[in-house]
């Protein structure tokens, strides 16, 4: 790795800046500073005497600061420059800059810095789809340390406001700063960037005077967050620094979507998701547990706020659904889309169940169970009500919304459902896992419903209704001519009959009856679906097969630990201990911090694992999955705040041990 990165990050949960190795940025791609789902600095570039400076090293400190070092362009070898310039970033509300420059000789220099900037206050979703903004205008108010930029679209209004400390002249676009340092001297001024959204202005807090004197406002610092962690001990330096980079992740995109939240949870990922999504804090959350039980608590209580109370087929809501996604740009607050809370996920919902369990089994703590008991019965009686329209026993979706998403699983892109041939399946749909998720959450719900609620009745008659889901669903899923489950269930209820690591879920769920576990074990492991690196979303025997097509043929990190955690739940360590370690292997390849997403490419083809083209980085699914794969190798389990383990770590390491601190 080179000291100058090719991207910059920083950010304090959903709001973060993305800008070259230098500080800089164009606005091109998903690059500037965000906010609340806008980009409020599109343009933020620095010049020395009218040229951008040399960059000697530029890195991230700590997820929310960077430092970049650099000169005047050195005009030919062995000539060494007299100036240095630093620039130190935070994010913490706002964006906290500070400027040196430093005279490093004995003579007096002059010199020109000039910073020009510019905003579009776009959207995130017209940036994704390659839209421009429409029906906005822009004004530029100019004081003398300040210049506030207003943009108005449909009667809401934004703004972006940067001061400075040192004396200097302003226009509508830049910043220029003439400047006299003395032998031996230094000059110094301060950028603040702060937003203004619906008459509130967001900033950073005070502190002037660089990295170390600001840190995003949570519950937690990064410091206690690290150390509330539990210590892994193992021989195994790529595990080590894997866990630690996946903790620091977690930490990063920490944020407090609703007031009052006890503690945060994290946006799904960067650059496209930095926002509450149900599926992904839930997942994230549950792959966590062994080592941030305050995850799964913050988002159990917000997404029972946000769960749905009534009918609404925009936002394909229903009463009791968990919501899929929510944002707070202009085409949410504006009601051009859905997403101010957007319900289309179908697969939520039962895994909030599964939380909720799984987290009093890990911490005893049935005080927050019985006061999310209402929502926990809200959910289970969309299961049993809204989620399965047609009443067959099976949940299964079809959007509502004419902006709604086609796909309501964790594949949700268009073309996530096809037959082995390529087809497409119709509408409405019933994927496997979410049958797998539906029969867990009963299970679940009849354990709390006795251990906390006090009713029997109910524990009883789902524990009844599982078995019976169980039983139809290898009925109707199975596959005896393929060795493996179906896919989903298309509109017509024909079987849509590719081979994906859903069925790996399935596992994971406990919804496979033992008889059928080595089979699927087999074809999970066959080279097909096994990369060497993870689980293919997709067999590549399969027509649909594409190595870099989002859901049809990539390896997804967090599907692959779930997938080994279906093997060790079945007795499978082998194999399970082989794609947990397949993981730390690729994550070790991607400096390790594992991606959203790579390619399904063969590891004895490619040698190192393919990077795909707009996989999010940092992101919380990929950052809590070597959490989960360290819990296979451990075969840890809990039950009362009682925590079992039961190691099979294969042959890659000898001491992987977890440590409460």
């Amino acid at each position: 790795m080179g000291s100058v990165p090719d991207k910059l990050v920083v950010l304090d949960g959903s709001t973060f800046f993305v800008s070259d190795g230098a500080g800089d940025t164009d606005g091109s791609e998903a690059t500037g500073f965000f906010f609340q789902d806008v980009r409020h600095l599109a343009r933020w570039s620095l010049s020395v005497d009218g040229t951008p400076m040399r960059v000697l090293t530029s890195r991230v400190i700590d997820y929310y600061s960077a430092r970049i070092f650099g000169t005047r362009p050195i005009p030919r070898v062995g000539a060494n420059p007299s100036i240095s310039i630093q620039r130190d970033r935070i994010v913490a509300g706002g964006v906290h800059e500070d400027l040196w420059l430093r005279n490093h000789s004995e003579v007096e220099q002059q010199i020109t810095l000039e910073l020009e900037f510019g905003c579009d206050f776009a959207d995130i979703f017209e940036l994704k789809d390659g839209d421009a903004a429409s029906g906005a205008t822009t004004t530029v108010e100019v004081a003398k340390r300040a210049v506030t930029m207003w943009h108005e679209r449909g009667g809401s209004r934004r703004a972006t406001r940067i001061e400075w400390t040192a004396d200097g002249r302003a226009d509508v676009d830049r910043l220029h700063f003439e400047i006299t340092l003395a032998p031996r001297g230094e000059w110094h001024t301060c950028l603040d960037v702060s937003t203004i959204v619906g008459g509130e202005r967001h900033g950073a807090r005070s502190g002037h005077g660089g990295i170390g004197t600001l840190e995003p406002q949570l519950p937690r610092s990064l410091a206690d967050w690290l150390e509330d962690a539990p210590e892994v001990e193992t021989d195994s330096d790529l595990v080590a620094h894997t866990y630690r980079r996946s903790l620091v992740d977690l930490a990063a995109l920490r944020f407090r979507p609703l007031p009052g939240l006890t503690w945060s949870l994290p946006a799904a990922g960067l650059p496209w998701f930095m926002a509450l999504f149900g599926r992904d804090s839930l997942l994230t959350a549950y792959m966590a547990l062994p080592f941030q039980p305050h995850l799964a608590a913050t988002t159990l209580e917000a997404l029972s706020e946000l769960q749905a109370t009534e009918h609404d087929d925009f936002r394909d809501a229903e009463p009791g659904k968990v919501v899929h996604e929510v944002r707070r740009g202009w085409q949410a607050t504006l009601a051009e889309s859905p997403h101010a809370a957007y319900y289309g996920t179908h697969d939520a919902t039962p895994l909030f169940l599964v939380l909720l369990d799984e987290y009093e089994r890990w911490t005893g703590d049935r005080e927050l169970v019985r006061r999310l008991e209402a929502a926990a019965r809200a959910a289970l009686a969309w299961i049993e009500g809204p989620g399965d329209p047609d009443g067959d026993g099976y949940l299964e979706y079809e959007t509502r919304s004419s902006k709604g998403l086609r796909n309501q699983g964790w594949k949700d892109s268009w073309n996530a459902i096809l037959f082995a041939d390529g087809r497409l399946a119709e509408p409405p749909i019933a994927m496997c896992e979410i049958q797998g998720y539906a029969y867990d959450a009963r299970r679940r719900v009849a354990r709390l419903a006795r251990v906390c609620w006090g009713d029997d009745e109910l524990a009883d008659r789902l524990d009844r209704d599982a078995a019976d889901l169980r039983e139809r669903f290898d009925r109707d899923f199975w596959l005896e001519e393929r060795g493996h489950y179906a896919l989903a269930l298309d509109g017509a209820k024909r079987p849509v009959d590719a081979l994906t690591s859903n069925v790996g879920h399935l596992l994971w769920s406990g919804i496979v009856p033992e008889a059928r576990a080595e089979g699927l074990r087999e074809r999970l492991m066959a080279p097909d679906m096994f990369s060497g690196w993870g689980t293919r979303t997709m067999s590549s025997l399969n027509a649909g097969y594409n190595p870099i097509e989002y859901h049809d043929g990539t390896v997804w990190p967090h599907d692959t630990a779930i997938v080994a955690e279906g093997l060790r739940r079945y007795g499978f360590r082998e194999d399970a201990s082989g794609l947990a370690w397949a993981l730390f292997e690729a994550a070790g390849a991607f400096e390790y911090r594992l991606p959203e997403v790579f390619a399904g490419f063969d590891r004895e083809t490619t040698a190192v694992p393919v990077e795909y083209p707009t996989a999010s980085r940092p992101q919380a699914w990929a950052a809590a999955a070597p959490m989960l794969a360290i819990r296979t190798l451990l075969g840890l389990d809990a039950e009362d705040g009682t925590i079992t383990e039961a190691p099979f770590l294969g042959p890659h390491m000898r001491v992987l041990r977890r440590r409460p601190r």
